[in-house]
Parts: structure tokens; sequence; C-alpha cells
């Protein structure tokens, strides 16, 4: 449960100062709305923009057709899915050269990591006119946690910095900042925009629990996450799917930002069962194939590139072709309701069926997997 105030104030923040949207502005982010880029974007009317609202499936009839619509709409804003933009780039579209898109001022991408390769696409398309924001927040605060503005850098294949007010660090696990490691993303002061509470939970403890339990008095929000010197940073996934192989924790971005550079894969995920006694586990990598087949040739030239581009500890010990990854309807990967299929939970008991993006994703997905 959000209070009015609290959110409406984080949202003029945000949107007036790092999204630089004024009077006159026309703000483009399809969103379904059960994701907070919903309230986000009827938040823009805040700011006397106008908001661009989307009914139907945003890649009917064709991927072009959510820039032509920009185009249409002379969008000043528009957001877009990390997956939307990769997908764009592998295409070879060039939006900027086939679309009169000249009033686009701000590119924003969230909702899951977003490669290196993304950023020099987007640079290569538009510009340096059109300002990359890259951020994470969450639904629990309804908000933006780390990202861009107009007066901050874009750093290659990183997110800016945290949101402005927002005192946004990396814990270890002892509950000390950390900078140039992964640690947990956590919330060091209150923001206007934390839920007042849970719907039915009187006591507060679920709450609490939730937040406040690892780390008393500072929110753990759930995010792995390291920082620069220089104060920008990179999510590398959720922290309960990171992968802890032989006592090193290892992000599943960066297996997603190699191995799905790879011509032949459209998608992956990768889960870590891992082993009681403390050994290095069961690490599966599962990918979705564009027209190849999962022959030797193709699984040596995987296994060489996340050996050579990350480490041998990113070696997976399977690789197995899926038809789909199981994503919710915000196209985040379901790493962890994955792994708990592949521990021996039923299906019903991981995931609702409202949440899939595909209601299929997950059958090819269980303990015999």
């Amino acid at each position: 449960m959000h209070g009015h105030g609290g959110l409406l104030l984080e949202h003029l923040k945000n949107h007036g100062l790092s999204w630089d949207l004024r009077p006159g502005d026309r703000m483009l982010w399809f969103s379904t709305t059960a994701w907070m880029m919903w309230n986000a974007l009827v938040s823009g009317l805040l700011t006397g923009a106008s908001i661009v609202l989307v009914d139907g499936n945003p890649l009917h009839p064709d991927l072009a057709w959510q820039w032509r619509l920009a185009a249409e709409t002379r969008a000043t804003l528009m957001g877009a899915s990390p997956a939307f933009l990769m997908t764009c780039r592998k295409a070879g579209l060039d939006p900027a050269s086939e679309y009169d898109l000249s009033a686009l001022r701000q590119l924003g991408a969230a909702g899951s990591p977003l490669p290196a390769e993304g950023y020099h696409w987007v640079r290569g398309v538009f510009g340096p006119e059109v300002l990359l924001n890259v951020g994470s927040g969450g639904t629990d605060v309804c908000s933006g946690i780390v990202q861009g503005g107009p007066l901050q850098p874009v750093v290659d294949g990183e997110i800016s910095g945290p949101c402005l007010g927002v005192d946004a660090k990396a814990f270890d696990e002892h509950g000390l900042p950390v900078v140039g490691e992964l640690g947990e993303l956590v919330i060091t002061a209150p923001m206007p925009s934390m839920p007042v509470g849970f719907w039915g939970d009187d006591t507060g403890s679920r709450y609490r629990e939730t937040y406040f339990a690892t780390y008393p008095g500072v929110w753990r929000h759930g995010d792995w996450i390291r920082f620069s010197p220089g104060g920008s940073c990179v999510i590398a996934g959720r922290s309960d799917a990171t992968l802890n192989r032989g006592g090193v924790r290892l992000g599943t971005a960066e297996f997603y930002a190699v191995v799905e550079e790879l011509p032949e894969v459209d998608d992956s995920l990768v889960v870590h069962l891992e082993d009681p006694a403390g050994g290095n586990g069961d690490l599966r990598l599962y990918v979705v194939l564009r027209d190849s087949a999962l022959d030797a040739p193709l699984r040596a030239k995987i296994t060489t590139a996340l050996k050579s581009a990350l480490s041998p500890r990113h070696v997976p010990d399977t690789i197995t072709a899926v038809p789909a990854i199981p994503r919710n309807r915000t196209g985040k990967k379901l790493e962890l309701p994955v792994k708990k299929l592949l521990l021996g939970a039923r299906p019903e008991d991981v995931v609702g069926p409202d949440v899939l993006a595909d209601p299929t994703a997950l059958d090819h997905f269980g303990a015999s997997a």
C-alpha cells in the first residue's frame, strides 16, 4: 500500500528533473497496468506533459510499430525495455533514419539490465542529441532507485548513479558499504514513496521482515549491485537469484550479456542449484535458439564465450535448448521460480498463472529438466 502524497512527490521530482519533462512534452512508454511504469506514465501529467496510451500488443504488426508511434505522436521522451532495444538491434532496425524522431530528446530504458552493446546501438542510431537514460527501481517504491538525467554522464554499460535524493548503496553481508564489488542494493534513508505497509499485515511484521530484517533499519531492495568509485553502477540481477559457485557470487546479468550477444541465441536463462556440501553445485543454462540446433560446436561456442569474457566459473554444467524463457508481463526473467521448479516445487506454488507473459513458458522446466 502506498501513500498518495509521497508517491506524487517522488514522481514529480523524478519526471521534472531526471526525465526533464515539461509542459508541451509528450511521453510514450508502453506498460501493462500491472507494472509501476503505468503509474509513472500517468504521473507525466504532473509536469504538464501529455502522455501516449497504448492499447494492444506493442509488437503488432511488427517490431517497428512503437517507433512509428513515437514519430506520429512527436514523443519527446520514449521509454522501452532493454529486451526491446536489443531485439531492434539484432533485427538491424535504424528507426532514426526511417522515421521522423526529431522531437525525441530522451530515451529511457528500465525493467532489466541493458548490455553495453545496447548503449552502442542507441548512440549509433540516435547520436549524442538523444540522452539514453537507463534506470532501475521497483514496484515497492514505485519509482527509480538508480538512473541517469540530463546533468549526469552516460557511462557505457552502466547506470549513471543513484536517483536524486535516494541514498542508495551496496552493502556486504556485514552491513558495510562496498565500492567496486557486488553487494546488496540498500536505501539508507527514507524515500517519500516507500510503501506504508502490506495489505492485511495489521502488525507490520511481514513488511519489516521483507525489507528490514537483513539490515535493521535499512531497506534491502533485493537487487545485486556494484557501484564504481565515480558513482555509476551495474545491476547484476536479483540477489535471491545470484549464483554462488564455491563461495563466489556471480550475477545473472553477466551471463545474459555474453550469451545473448551470440547470433544463434535469442534468449537465455541461468540458474544455480547449490551443493549442500559446499561444492560448485549445478549451473544450468537454458537457451532459446534462432535457427540453429544445439549441437556440439554451438555448445563449445557458448562455453568458450563465457569462459573468455567472464571466467571458468561461469561455464555451465549443462546447456539446454527450450522454446521460450519464462518472463513476467513486464519482461523480467523468472529465474527464482525456475530454480524452485528444478528443485521439485509445483508450478502453481511458484508463480501465479496471470504473472507469465507466456503461460506455457514454464512447461519445459521441472525437477527432471
